[in-house]
């Protein structure tokens, strides 16, 4: 097989990946991650979805995000993993290092002068807050929807159309959701321009986002790195710059081809402890 030729990228964000459930979407993602080499990869939360994690869906293709960055690991590449709330049972493992990996809440990144804060963003769900089981609930109705959705998209395939995406179209055209993700892109930008940060960056909402916000008392860049359950979108800085990835606009990316391995059946309980173990005690720090 023909090697992958990899774009070097000194800093890579992604986030929302919900490994363990019907939506996550996998095997795109591995297929971008094959072409980079970061320098830095801040996982930003919600990379493994601990709350639906009982279902025992785990096929072989999420094992291999979990493969693939411990390989990153060993060739070099610091990993960190910033907490999210499907995972927020790490945060009890918070300042946890191993190598070049290490498990934090939130970081700050200090490049060509300018400082930029990085946090998952639940802290401002005020579900999250006061009604985490309804919390729980909806993401179990909005992992349905993802299945609902596929079986959609099988019937629009057959017919002859283009995808669609029912979770996005929902939020798209409620006024709440909308009201929702200005509000919370809001709040993230005030607290930010108030402690005199240059640029923020958060997940949690599932809508990647790239944009300048003025208030009275200054300026900062907001970002949001999105998700590989309905957007497949990454952030990456290079050359003292932030920019948006997509991976559906990456004809490259989505060009490579896995193999049988990455592809096979799903594991079971027994599989997925072992192989993650290995792994991680198996791993060159």
């Amino acid at each position: 097989m023909k090697e992958i030729s990899k774009r070097p990228v000194d800093v890579v964000v992604i986030s929302d990946v919900h490994l363990g459930t019907y939506g996550c979407h996998a095997e795109d993602l591995l297929r971008y991650l094959k072409t980079i080499k970061p320098k830095k990869l801040i996982l930003n939360g919600d990379i493994i979805d601990i709350w639906q994690f009982s279902k025992r869906y785990w096929p072989s293709s999420h094992m291999q995000i979990v493969k693939h960055i411990t390989g990153l690991l060993s060739k070099g590449t610091e990993v960190v993993y910033v907490t999210g709330n499907h995972d927020e049972m790490l945060r009890k493992f918070v300042g946890f290092k191993l190598g070049k990996f290490k498990i934090v809440n939130k970081i700050v990144l200090r490049q060509g002068g300018k400082r930029t804060w990085i946090f998952h963003g639940d802290v401002f769900d005020i579900t999250m807050q006061h009604s985490k089981w309804l919390a729980k609930l909806g993401a179990v109705g909005y992992d349905s929807l993802i299945l609902l959705n596929t079986l959609v998209n099988f019937i629009s395939k057959s017919l002859g159309k283009g995808k669609i995406s029912l979770s996005k179209r929902i939020k798209d055209s409620v006024k709440s959701a909308v009201k929702f993700i200005d509000d919370f892109e809001g709040t993230a930008a005030d607290i930010a321009i108030s402690n005199q940060y240059d640029y923020v960056i958060c997940g949690h909402i599932h809508h990647p986002q790239m944009r300048e916000v003025i208030t009275d008392k200054g300026a900062v860049t907001y970002l949001n790195s999105g998700d590989w359950v309905e957007n497949f979108t990454a952030l990456e800085y290079n050359d003292h710059q932030w920019s948006l990835y997509q991976f559906l606009d990456d004809a490259v990316a989505r060009a490579v081809v896995l193999n049988k391995k990455e592809r096979k059946k799903e594991l079971n309980n027994n599989d997925i402890f072992q192989t993650m173990v290995t792994e991680f005690l198996t791993v060159k720090v």
